[in-house]
């Protein structure tokens, strides 16, 4: 959607927050003016209407072209409408969940509709004062509950008068199903009006147009039986006029025997499908059907029930021509029985049809269901007033994240961004900037150049259904035990409480004394994988060693020469090299720490200071330098692209502001003692300790003579030899010092 640039004549008011220059939205004239805002000052340009911890419903009235996400047009054009609506856009700021029908706006169009429409659902519910809410318009059947016009287009029993009219309502339900009315109540709808009359008339001109019954109440059942035989029947006689006109062929048109073999070893119980592929009797060439002989068993009693009702009990033989015969008595009765039409009323009885069709309610059924659906307008101003209460509380909201955020950098901690779905409570830390994730593999690829260190986890609860997965951003403290695979406690907005399990860490600087640490940490784990290391080679090699030696003990018990034999022979020169090369370590081990010790003895005591802390430069500075770089370029732009936001603007978070975000558990100064813990030494043994390792300390610091400067010399003679001031004198000095005096 193209932006129309206007001359930004309203004057605005700026603050910088978050790394960033900011629009403040402070008064109602701002939003008012927001479509003379610049799109290139607002912090956000689009966000997801989903995942968002703010009515869903209200995001969705804001969502104008109905894209699933609340783009700036989206805004401005919202701004407008509830601006429109109120007589004063103060109000907008409240953030409320009812609003006074008095502070609608009386010159709109708009605010003459909603106030009018307020009015009317507060009378619906019997609500007293001027003040409507969300929930009173929540739930439109309840505001419905007592009326019988609400134009919905449907009407119910108590919408008519007449108690004809009603019963006919009611038939009309319970035949057709009905549809629900506003008021909770089921009802009928024109075109139910129209197909019940028409159901109606159906039926009763093809009850008018009935045919007699051949066999009275059991016509049915002998239609049923006789459409379940004539196949059969007719088969059985084309059989017999094979047989007639050729004998040879009768065997082979009747059952054969060798089918009957195949089957006899099993239960013939299970084998009526195969059975009643035989003749229905036994073909013997006549052109009747001896009605006395034996039945295929699987026709036998339809065959014997049709018989009872349309045959004669003396009879003995059936042509074919009379099986058509009684066919043909069912012709007429079968065409009108298909002909039905109007089923559905049927169960009204044909009196109580008739009754409807003389009296003849559908013209008047209908005008009421045309006054219920002439009050639409005011329904759907209904579904307005909806929209408009909850942009009214929640507009003002969106804008503090949107075009600028401040609610993620409120101070109030109660005050949370839209985005921030909960807390997680891990290793003894409360994280309070929670996202919900959408898509992992796309949110964790973004999440490094974040410079937060982040986890991410599972997050499963009682009674809610699927998996939640949410990031956390922990920036205080040390990395701890945070770890992939450790449980946790999330709480959503709600307070729900979810079991959590972090399944994947983005490594990054927490705070600067973690940084000054992690190379004497990273040493140490190096270290102690080292050592681990060479302990489990070790232990393979003796595990190997013992193993060969306990499998060769029988060899050598039975052959101990041939051992003897293959033993190796004790080599003196090379264990001579050994133990030379173990020297040369230990002198150069301690060549290297005497040479250490010479060059600090020969330092001053500032000067040892000095290498001190340059040595824990050396190996900190890098990292903290690079910590330090990190988190002052923190920043929640890439984790909110992840989620689908559109960033304007970057969104940082400074070190003093990463703090507010992370709470450590603090315990008051405790004067307890853990039962468990190992037993120490009296405190005035402590103090007898700490006083004599003082003094040795001192006095090694005094005969090292690191105490020259406070004029306590050392007491060893090395560090007390006189200098030799060497002079040296010129030659004529001395040739002067040795010549004889001369007396004139």
């Amino acid at each position: 959607m193209a932006f129309i640039r206007k001359e930004n004549k309203y004057d605005w008011d700026f603050e910088i927050i978050g790394g960033c220059s900011r629009v403040k939205i402070t008064k109602g004239e701002d939003i008012a003016h927001l479509h003379e805002l610049d799109p290139k000052m607002w912090t956000v340009l689009s966000c997801p209407v989903k995942g968002l911890e703010i009515d869903e419903k209200s995001l969705v009235y804001m969502d104008a072209d109905g894209d699933g996400k609340i783009r700036v047009q989206d805004v401005i054009s919202t701004a407008k409408w509830v601006v429109d609506a109120v007589n004063n856009p103060d109000l907008l700021l409240k953030g409320e969940d009812g609003f006074d029908v008095d502070n609608f706006s009386k010159e709109s169009e708009l605010g003459k509709n909603l106030s009018v429409c307020a009015g009317r659902i507060l009378e619906s519910l019997g609500k007293q004062g001027g003040r409507i809410s969300i929930s009173d318009v929540s739930d439109i059947s309840a505001i419905f509950a007592k009326t019988t016009f609400n134009g919905d287009g449907v009407i119910i029993d108590a919408s008519a008068d007449d108690p004809d009219q009603k019963a006919v309502i009611a038939s009309a339900v319970a035949v057709s199903g009905g549809v629900m009315d506003r008021s909770g109540v089921m009802g009928v709808n024109g075109e139910i009006i129209e197909n019940f009359y028409k159901s109606l008339s159906d039926y009763a001109a093809w009850q008018t147009a009935k045919v007699e019954a051949p066999y009275g109440d059991k016509t049915d059942k002998a239609v049923e039986l006789y459409n379940a035989l004539d196949a059969k029947v007719k088969d059985y006689f084309m059989r017999s006029k094979l047989a007639a006109f050729s004998p040879d062929s009768t065997s082979t048109l009747d059952v054969q025997n060798s089918r009957i073999e195949a089957i006899s070893a099993d239960n013939l119980t299970g084998k009526t499908d195969e059975i009643a592929t035989y003749p229905l009797a036994r073909i013997t060439g006549e052109d009747t059907l001896d009605l006395r002989a034996a039945i295929n068993p699987v026709w036998a009693a339809q065959f014997a029930a049709l018989k009872e009702i349309v045959m004669d009990p003396k009879k003995k033989e059936l042509t074919e021509a009379e099986w058509c015969e009684i066919g043909a008595k069912f012709a007429a009765y079968e065409a009108w029985k298909g002909s039905k039409v109007g089923a559905e009323v049927e169960s009204l009885g044909l009196e109580t049809i008739q009754k409807y069709l003389e009296q003849n309610h559908k013209d008047a059924l209908l005008a009421i269901v045309a006054k219920d659906a002439a009050l639409k307008g005011d329904v759907d101003n209904i579904a307005v007033m909806d929209k408009f209460l909850h942009v009214y509380r929640d507009f003002y909201r969106l804008l503090k994240n949107f075009i600028t955020f401040h609610d993620f950098y409120d101070k109030c901690k109660e005050t949370k961004a839209i985005f921030q779905s909960g807390r997680l409570i891990i290793d003894q830390r409360e994280c309070l900037f929670c996202m919900k994730v959408d898509d992992m593999g796309k949110h964790s690829a973004a999440a490094p150049s974040s410079g937060m260190y982040l986890v991410y986890c599972d997050c499963t609860a009682k009674g809610v259904a699927g998996k939640l997965q949410i990031m956390a951003a922990i920036t205080v403290g040390d990395i701890g035990d945070v770890v992939v695979g450790k449980n946790a406690i999330y709480y959503d907005n709600k307070g729900v409480e979810y079991d959590a399990v972090i399944t994947k860490v983005i490594d990054n600087p927490i705070s600067m004394s973690q940084a000054f640490w992690s190379p004497y940490r990273r040493i140490a784990s190096t270290v102690e994988g080292f050592i681990a290391k060479n302990a489990a080679d070790k232990d393979a090699k003796i595990m190997k060693d013992v193993t060969t030696s306990i499998n060769n003990a029988p060899k050598a018990a039975a052959d101990p020469k041939a051992a003897a034999a293959t033993a190796a022979p004790f080599d003196i020169g090379k264990f001579a090299g050994i133990f030379a090369a173990l020297g040369m370590a230990v002198g150069m081990i301690g060549s290297a720490l005497a040479s250490l010790v010479k060059g600090l003895v020969a330092l001053s005591w500032w000067q040892v200071i000095l290498t001190f802390v340059g040595c824990l430069l050396v190996i900190s500075g890098p990292a903290m330098v690079m910590a330090w770089m990190k988190l002052r370029r923190r920043n929640i732009a890439p984790l909110l692209n992840a989620n689908g936001w559109a960033m304007n603007a970057s969104t940082r978070i400074s070190i003093p502001f990463g703090e507010t975000l992370t709470n450590i558990a603090k315990f008051p100064t405790l004067n307890l003692k853990d039962p468990y813990a190992k037993k120490g030494i009296p405190a005035w043994k402590k103090w007898v300790i700490s006083l004599s390792s003082l003094v040795v300390v001192l006095v090694v610091l005094w005969i090292c003579n690191l105490f020259a400067w406070a004029k306590l010399p050392s007491p060893l003679p090395c560090f007390n030899k006189e200098e030799v001031v060497v002079v040296e004198e010129t030659v004529e000095e001395v040739v002067a010092e040795e010549s004889p005096v001369v007396v004139e």
